[in-house]
């Protein structure tokens, strides 16, 4: 993990998000163990001791995890816990609203809840 992570950072930038996910023994595959949010923590801290700004934990509930924080001042930007956003603290540029530091990504007016259900999307062809 720390040689990928390092190897993100040189070839594709501190700002590339990178994602761990837990498997979950379902269907097929139920003789094989969940993956313990410790592991995905650990894999977490690992890659951004590497430099990585946007590191998360998936698949689990983990408010730390599978937040984003601002790099310059460490306010926390988007808290979400699996599938819901708790709080969403950016500006409608995409900039941190405790420091005001622009977060790369495309982002717009967040005004109404976003949580677990499922939201059809369209993709164009």
């Amino acid at each position: 993990l720390r040689a990928m992570s390092k190897w993100v950072r040189a070839n594709l930038g501190p700002d590339v998000p990178l994602h761990f996910t837990a498997f979950h023994p379902d269907w097929k595959m139920t003789d094989v163990a969940h993956t313990p949010p410790t592991t995905l923590t650990r894999a977490r801290e690992i890659a951004q001791r590497a430099g990585l700004n946007y590191v998360y934990t998936g698949n689990v509930h983990d408010e730390s995890g599978g937040s984003t924080y601002c790099p310059s001042c460490a306010h926390p930007l988007i808290r979400r816990d699996w599938y819901q956003i708790n709080s969403y603290e950016l500006t409608d540029t995409g900039a941190c609203k405790q420091c005001g530091t622009r977060i790369p990504g495309r982002f717009q007016k967040f005004d109404k809840a976003f949580g677990p259900r499922r939201i059809p999307v369209r993709l164009a062809a």
